[in-house]
């Protein structure tokens, strides 16, 4: 890959893959860095079909294309309108609707949704390294605004409750945020997500919400009571839940200002997609890209998948 003309901005990815052989062969670069291998054998005895752009492999005879394998396989999509809203949704500072990706590279709106949901699939960043040093804990609820409903909406959601999504979020100091979604704010949910990500004998800051009650059994706790005006405690106002809060502002504004409205059973993905740009907050749009880039193999989401999977989880009625 040439590091001069790669792109550095949105105006020039959009000319720099508008080339459908600079978008193969810098794909085809960052997947097989030593060399293209089949993805069915793991053979690099492979020939390139090059009126099809696809390969051949001379040992099991199966052919494929560098779509095989990642979010992008079984996509008619072209390869360079791929990267180019992977470079969009990844350094849009309060995400992108599908209806703007629309009209950005001339494919429906559900196809754009679809695309949208693939990427985000990828930005998700599992690990079992646990969080350090001292690490901020707080709960958000995250709904649609009954003022921004349609008035006949608002009285059928009225009658039975407006939809909301209990999130719980994660951040070290001065470091990454993890958030995740979480069924009720107990002790028991929320103790056990803290377990299970932040090191014992790490500092934890909190609100005095009552589901915190224990934490320094294994925890050093801080409290801020927000009750009493507080925003930071302790002797050198080393406790406080400002960073994690400044998250949840970043995220709410993406959420009513770009998306409107999350579906709960999607919600999950829209945080992998703010935890992602967040946590690579300090990268260049370049650098995300191609992080971004990276982390499109070996994930798939098919359409199935993402539109009947929250569907398992219904009790059918008696």
């Amino acid at each position: 890959m040439d590091t001069n003309s790669f792109p550095k901005t949105l105006v020039d990815a959009v000319t720099y893959f508008s080339d459908r052989d600079v978008s193969l062969e810098f794909f085809k670069n960052l997947r097989w860095p030593h060399g293209v291998t089949c993805p069915i054998c793991g053979c690099q005895k492979v020939s390139f079909l090059s009126t099809r752009r696809i390969w051949k492999c001379l040992d099991c005879r199966k052919q494929f294309s560098a779509k095989v394998g990642t979010i992008f396989e079984d996509s008619s999509i072209d390869l360079g309108k791929w990267l180019i809203t992977l470079w969009i949704l990844g350094n849009s500072k309060n995400g992108v609707s599908s209806y703007e990706i629309k009209r950005a590279i001339g494919v429906s709106q559900q196809t754009a949704w679809y695309m949208l949901h693939r990427i985000r699939e990828a930005m998700k960043t599992g690990t079992f390294e646990k969080m350090k040093g001292t690490v901020e804990a707080d709960e958000t609820v995250i709904g649609q605004k009954s003022r921004t409903m349609h008035a006949d909406k608002r009285r059928e959601q009225r009658a039975k409750g407006f939809p909301k999504v209990t999130v719980f979020g994660l951040r070290q100091r001065d470091g990454d945020v993890r958030t995740m979604v979480v069924p009720d704010t107990t002790a028991d949910t929320l103790q056990s997500q803290i377990v299970k990500n932040v090191g014992a004998g790490s500092t934890i800051c909190t609100d005095s919400w009552k589901g915190y009650n224990g934490l320094s059994a294994a925890y050093e706790h801080g409290i801020v009571d927000h009750k009493k005006g507080q925003y930071v405690s302790g002797a050198n106002g080393e406790y406080s839940t400002n960073g994690m809060e400044g998250y949840w502002n970043l995220l709410k504004r993406g959420y009513h200002g770009t998306y409107v409205q999350f579906s709960p059973q999607h919600t999950h993905r829209y945080l992998a997609e703010e935890d992602f740009r967040y946590n690579t907050r300090k990268q260049t749009d370049a650098e995300r890209f191609t992080l971004l880039a990276s982390q499109v193999i070996g994930r798939r989401l098919t359409y199935e998948q993402l539109t009947t999977n929250h569907l398992q989880n219904l009790v059918p009625k008696q």
